[in-house]
């Protein structure tokens, strides 16, 4: 079975330099291989995916530059790189795809990259947020987010609160460091102090002795990161049952903590926390409440539309502005170069692509989990416009 799959590999890798221009060859649809995961923990994530880009599909007749759109999807159940490049490759080699798409974790996008560049696919990232990904491939563009860019304007935000010694917590993966590091650079950069920081494995859903030693430090904040999910439902529940309220600490964190999909199935335990992020259900803008109209008619109410089916609905939206520029053309250079400063309305609100890094520049949102009408949303109350990543400042 090993030497099997190294001997599909090598093929597939062997391929690769004949593959610029196969994977533009007209075969009457416009084909888009859309990596992510689909089952296990994180099942949402893909499926948030596949809402955002069915909503933009109806909207424009299933066609992309006059083109019947193709997805192709991929199944990495997780975190799991190995299993991502494999399908990149599988997808330019065998299915001939004009874009790659999706990926929701970091490690998944890291891994892509090079198929990516080898064979100039044009790479648009619906979620992955490490800050590195974009330099890891010129055909990567991202339309979501960076974990920094969300962070460092928490980070400030609570120093103009007063706030000066917090006890930082996060998920010991790439995006992570990124939120640990951005946190520190930008709290220290403004006077604060970092006391304590702790890297808790992905795996992990016990936080009651992570919270019982920030119980015991006694920082005026903590600041934690996690992905959406259950690690921040179980982080917050041990906060409660820790009485920190009483004991006088705040709480804060990103946007993954409150995630719009996940937030009814966190409860109460989640009601005032305040969070910085790009995409609220709540946002107030008629885009967005049209989005979240559409998205209801079509999918009803189970599943709330989070930023993950947002980033979907606007690389769809991308990509077809791309396409008009390059008149149908998906050459990846030529498409590269069309994505490059691009500014699109998005129901998050304005977002661009900053046309020398090829990520994103856009609203960073602070919020608070309050119920509105029994609902549990991310009520915005506070903005930082056109944030860029802050590890790519000076570029």
């Amino acid at each position: 079975m090993i030497k099997k799959t190294y001997v599909m590999t090598a093929l597939a890798l062997a391929c690769m330099g004949t593959l610029t221009m196969a994977h533009a060859e007209d075969n009457g649809k416009l084909r888009i291989g859309l990596i992510a995961t689909y089952t296990g923990p994180y099942a949402d994530y893909g499926r948030q995916f596949d809402a955002g880009i069915a909503l933009y599909l109806k909207e424009h007749q299933g066609k992309i530059a006059g083109k019947e759109v193709e997805i192709i999807r991929k199944d990495t159940a997780g975190p799991a790189p190995d299993v991502a490049k494999r399908a990149a490759q599988e997808l330019v080699v065998r299915d001939k795809v004009s874009f790659i798409t999706g990926l929701d974790f970091s490690p998944n996008a890291y891994a892509v990259a090079a198929v990516s560049t080898q064979a100039k696919v044009p790479t648009i990232i619906m979620n992955a947020a490490s800050s590195g990904i974009t330099k890891s491939s010129p055909y990567i563009a991202r339309l979501s987010f960076t974990v920094q860019q969300v962070t460092a304007p928490m980070a400030q935000w609570m120093l103009k609160q007063g706030i000066k010694d917090v006890y930082t917590v996060v998920a010991d993966y790439a995006s992570g460091v990124d939120a640990e590091t951005a946190f520190k650079k930008a709290f220290e950069k403004g006077g604060g102090k970092v006391s304590n920081s702790v890297r808790t494995p992905m795996s992990n859903l016990d936080f009651s002795a992570y919270v019982q030693h920030i119980k015991d430090v006694k920082p005026e904040a903590a600041f934690f990161f996690f992905p959406s999910g259950g690690m921040p439902q179980a982080f917050l529940k041990a906060w409660q049952e820790r009485g920190m309220d009483k004991a006088g600490i705040k709480l804060f964190a990103t946007g993954e903590a409150t995630d719009d999909s996940f937030l009814e199935a966190t409860g109460d335990v989640a009601l005032g926390l305040i969070t910085s992020h790009h995409y609220s259900y709540a946002h107030p803008s008629a885009k967005n409440k049209k989005f979240v109209q559409d998205y209801v008619a079509q999918f009803g109410t189970k599943m709330r539309p989070n930023y993950f089916a947002v980033t979907a609905y606007d690389g769809m939206t991308a990509i077809a502005a791309a396409l008009k520029k390059t008149h149908g053309d998906t050459q990846g250079d030529k498409v590269m170069q069309a994505l490059k400063g691009m500014k699109i309305e998005s129901p998050r609100g304005p977002i661009e692509i900053d046309p020398v890094t090829r990520d994103i520049v856009q609203t960073v949102y602070i919020r608070k989990t309050e119920r509105v009408n029994g609902q549990l949303v991310n009520v915005e109350f506070d903005k930082f416009d056109k944030v860029k990543d802050p590890a790519k400042e000076g570029m």
